[in-house]
């Protein structure tokens, strides 16, 4: 049991995090175990309400591929690939829609009202928040790289932030669903790593935190001795080139590299299965998971 000195010890260690971060943008990747988890979610909410508290400007960005994979089986919607990507078609952006928006979304802002927040749920239809085009994935077949139409995936072309803007100027937390509108007024779904990077590079945010399933970047995921607290910029870069970053991890770092290329200060890979995990990286000295910033020497904070 922690005793009342060692809880002041703790709110002193974060008075500087405090002094430092107030008035300022964070972006939140929200995803992983911690949208599935009812305790985690709870933690998160937590998190985020005490940013706001804290007087920080939290902005959040959520997925929810496990919940529109699971709502596909419900329907019997039956995918199809190409070149073994899963395509998007029609219905299936139709029912994302519904899942991302209509669901996970809504239960989202729910929770942060529910304790004691002013949060607000937006789409990226709303206000032409997210202008998307189409996303051709390029896939290697034969030694050549060609690019492959995967139905109505898309990669932000353009944001307008101004009715996010008002909303942290009114003391609210907007809570953003990664759905795209195109030129052609088509729907399309966008990755919301590559969201939650973009919306951090257009808002000039101080941070951006991911929060996945995952303690953050390993040089080698089979050797847990390998785990890297600290990136730069050009080693996430390199990384990605020589394979050490893959899969689902890619779009995650391609978003910190997004996030510092424009001026954010600093950006985190975030193990959302554990307990206060956001507030652990931002408000303690040592942290967790792993930081991307955009040169080594960067003093931690």
């Amino acid at each position: 049991m922690i005793n009342s000195v060692e809880k002041a010890a703790v709110l002193i260690e974060a008075l500087p995090y405090l002094q430092r971060f107030a008035g300022n943008t964070i972006v939140i990747k929200y995803g992983g175990n911690a949208m599935l988890n009812d305790e985690l979610k709870k933690n998160v909410m937590q998190d985020i309400i005490f940013l706001k508290y804290a007087g920080i400007r939290p902005v959040v960005v959520h997925g929810g591929g496990p919940e529109i994979t699971g709502m596909l089986k419900r329907l019997g919607k039956e995918s199809s690939f190409v070149s073994g990507l899963r395509v998007t078609d029609a219905e299936t952006v139709e029912i994302a829609e519904m899942v991302l928006v209509g669901k996970i979304n809504s239960e989202i802002v729910k929770n942060l009202n529910f304790l004691g927040a002013k949060a607000v749920g937006l789409s990226g239809k709303d206000a032409d928040l997210i202008i998307a085009a189409k996303h051709l994935a390029k896939v290697r077949e034969n030694g050549q790289t060609k690019e492959v139409d995967i139905g109505f995936v898309g990669d932000v072309l353009k944001l307008n932030t101004g009715i996010i803007e008002t909303l942290l100027d009114q003391g609210y937390i907007p809570v953003i669903s990664p759905i795209g509108i195109g030129k052609d007024g088509a729907t399309y779904n966008i990755n919301a790593d590559y969201v939650a990077g973009e919306l951090a590079a257009a808002l000039g945010a101080e941070k951006l935190a991911l929060i996945t399933d995952v303690e953050g970047i390993y040089r080698d995921y089979s050797d847990k001795s390998s785990f890297v607290s600290t990136l730069s910029l050009a080693e996430a870069q390199e990384m990605i080139k020589s394979g050490s970053i893959e899969g689902g991890m890619i779009p995650k770092v391609e978003a910190c590299v997004k996030a510092l290329a424009a001026g954010v200060a600093k950006t985190h890979i975030i193990d959302g299965r554990k307990p206060h995990s956001l507030l652990l990286e931002i408000f303690t000295t040592e942290g967790i998971g792993t930081e991307v910033v955009k040169y080594r020497r960067y003093i931690s904070g």
